[in-house]
């Protein structure tokens, strides 16, 4: 009685000082909600304007709506372009800046529409019969491609037309489902179209991958980076895994198809590389391709490479060796004499350059050094110079626009669309700290701690355990995790980039595969051993979080953390190694980073001595568990596992569960359920 007193004294007492107008607000999980949530720049050919959208939410429809603005280069002048109740999204330049293209369902299905520069004269540009999702144009804007869903198997109806309202589902080959979606017999295809007087052609429309079961751009997460036109539009290239089935389910070899309109017929650049081969662009004379390209088979998180291939010389080289860091994006200078890229370094992501004249003795330059993620970039000559403008973010600001300076790195905000929220909210202090690991290493660790901290007082931790596993822990500003909503709660939040994330090198990335209990999980203990010993921090009210590997890392420290912690919360995190290797979907993961199936001779070790059910039996604290019914790539019945565990041996434990959620819950009140119920469990056991 007397500790629910004390409780709701705490409770009144908190919930009064951030109510208080003058000490500003603190981060609600409603709050989240608020954000315009910015989406990546386009420049105009002159570099003068760029495009862009705002995704703005309304919690009480539960429902969002994007719209597309202009804003000068400068920051001055944003004008809202688009912005029906309806999806506006994708904007693109026309060659010679005086259109601007886009998608929109205001028809009934995704189709590509242009207005005027001005947002003036809209006008539908499509009208085919299905779904347009990707698309772009050519600088003369008299051929397009566009990408949509082509049905190529049969379906159960198809094979038993007496049987319309059956609902079984005939399946003869893994890939039957993938992320969040079952297959449906269609396919994603890469469609070219002429267009004549700012339309495209009826019936001009022709499917250059007819009658392939594949998929362009890759599922589930392809965009309209993996195609590209060449300069005239003679070429197309596009990404494409030729694999189906169980082939495709343990293989990540996509490569990249170079398309000749002209003739008909397509040429694999990148014939005989085995890992991924992603996203190309031709140079602006059309005789260069670069691309992104993994080493390695089946390892999804090898080091990104940049090569190019020279189609006068048939040759093809890394431009990147000797470059420890992994490329996420890469273009060329619209002179064709650099190439831009964004690479994370250090728990950042920055914006580099390749020179690519002979002469350079260092090509690769790193030109911003911000404490914050470009996520990515658009660039544009302006009759003088490049001209670069990049989306950034940072542990407490959502993603804006910046105006970069190639030679300084310095950027300028071009857009400040949550000034006024972000004014009135009051954010925790981010700090840097290096941990030392148990192997004497150093592990970069972000500590953000509460608004108003005051050192004086003891303050309960949390230990943020990421997923990927190779996903860095950077300067994002999560919608999900976010880390100064936490802090805003109340808690000191330790996120370290234990072994296995990327921007720290190739080794330090690679030292999770087949070792998935080991040093990282030693690497999570020390970070949050080395913050305890703080005098601020309440050593007797820790609690570990997680999601997906990090949800592993919480089932995994339940058996191991030797008394540490007092509260868990695992979301769709793997609980049952041998259980998930037969649930997920994209089996070339377990076989690379777990070793193999658990039916191998020997049987690889990740089963017995990482597999987290197989210590259960040290199972002593309260635990929330959330796991997602759509969730194809940690399937839902580890979730289950988990908390039958916990629920018979006693542990308070409790189980969220959403039906229409995936691996990610991204419907808006669904979110706020979620971090109530988050922050609920934690307080209950850590104040």
């Amino acid at each position: 009685m007397k500790n629910n007193a004390s409780k709701l004294i705490y409770t009144f007492i908190f919930s009064l000082i951030i109510s208080i107008p003058s000490m500003g607000q603190y981060l609600k999980p409603e709050t989240l909600w608020k954000f315009g949530r910015v989406g990546e720049p386009s420049l105009s050919p002159d570099g003068k304007v760029v495009l862009y959208t705002i995704r703005t939410y309304n919690l009480d429809k539960n429902k969002g709506n994007t719209d597309i603005y202009r804003i000068n280069i400068d920051g001055t002048n944003k004008t809202l372009l688009a912005g029906d109740s309806i999806n506006e999204t994708s904007p693109k330049w026309s060659g010679d800046g005086k259109k601007i293209y886009y998608l929109c369902n205001k028809s009934g299905n995704d189709q590509i529409w242009s207005m005027d520069a001005d947002g003036s004269n809209k006008m539908q540009v499509s009208n085919y019969k299905g779904d347009i999702s990707n698309y772009n144009m050519t600088a003369h804007g008299n051929m397009f491609w566009f990408t949509s869903d082509v049905q190529e198997d049969k379906t159960t109806q198809d094979i038993y037309p007496d049987l319309p309202k059956a609902t079984g589902r005939i399946i003869d080959n893994l890939m039957y489902r993938h992320w969040d979606t079952w297959a449906d017999g269609t396919y994603s295809h890469v469609f070219v179209a002429l267009a004549k007087d700012g339309k495209l052609l009826d019936g001009s429309p022709f499917d250059i991958m007819k009658g392939q079961k594949y998929d362009s751009p890759l599922k589930p997460h392809g965009d309209d980076e993996q195609i590209a036109f060449d300069a005239e539009g003679r070429r197309i290239a596009y990404t494409c895994k030729k694999l189906i089935g169980k082939d495709y389910a343990v293989s990540t070899n996509s490569d990249i198809y170079v398309f000749d309109i002209i003739r008909g017929v397509e040429e694999n650049i990148s014939q005989g590389m085995m890992g991924y081969d992603v996203n190309p662009k031709f140079s602006s004379d059309g005789n260069k391709l670069l691309w992104l390209s993994m080493k390695t088979p089946a390892y999804e998180a090898d080091r990104n490479r940049i090569f190019v291939y020279d189609f006068i010389t048939k040759e093809k080289k890394e431009l990147t060796v000797g470059f420890d860091y992994s490329v996420e994006k890469a273009e060329w200078s619209p002179d064709g004499k650099m190439i831009y890229f964004i690479s994370g370094l250090n728990a950042t992501d920055q914006v580099y350059s390749y020179d690519l004249d002979p002469k350079a003795k260092t090509p690769i330059r790193q030109i911003t050094h911000d404490v914050a993620d470009h996520t990515t970039f658009s660039l544009a000559y302006n009759g003088k110079e490049t001209v670069m403008v990049t989306a950034m973010m940072n542990i407490s600001m959502p993603t804006e626009l910046f105006n970069i300076n190639l030679k300084t790195g310095i950027g300028t905000q071009i857009t400040t669309t949550n000034k006024d929220l972000l004014n009135i909210l009051k954010m925790g202090k981010v700090e840097k700290r290096m941990v030392k690991a148990t192997d004497g290493k150093d592990i970069l660790t972000w500590v953000i701690y509460p608004p108003d901290f005051d050192a004086t007082k003891k303050y309960p931790a949390l230990l943020y355990c990421q997923g990927g596993p190779q996903s860095t822990v950077s300067q994002f500003f999560s919608y999900r995790w976010n880390f100064q909503l936490m802090a805003a709660n109340g808690y000191i939040v330790v996120a370290p980039n234990r072994r296995g994330l990327p921007s720290f090198g190739e080794q330090w990335n690679a030292e999770i595969s087949g070792d998935w209990g080991g040093q990282a999980m030693n690497d999570l203990l020390s970070a949050i051993d080395d913050v305890s010993k703080e005098t601020y921090v309440n050593k007797d009210k820790l609690g570990a979080v997680g999601a997906s590997f990090g949800g592993y890392s919480v089932y995994w420290l339940m058996g191991h953390h030797n008394k540490r912690f007092k509260s868990f919360i695992a979301h769709d995190g793997v609980f049952d190694l041998p259980s998930m290797y037969g649930m997920t979907e994209e089996i070339w993961f377990p076989d690379y980073d777990l070793g193999g199936p658990y039916w191998k001779t020997p049987m690889p070790e990740s089963y017995t001595r990482f597999s987290p059910h197989n210590f259960v039996k040290y199972w002593d604290t309260p635990i929330l568990i959330v796991h997602n019914e759509k969730d194809f790539r940690v399937p839902v019945e580890q979730g289950m596992e988990a908390f039958t565990a916990a629920q018979l041996k006693n542990i308070p434990s409790r189980f969220l569960c959403f039906p229409d959620e995936n691996h990610w819950v991204l419907k808006p009140q669904n979110s706020v359920l979620w971090q109530r119920v988050f922050f609920d469990w934690l307080d209950r056991y850590l104040k």
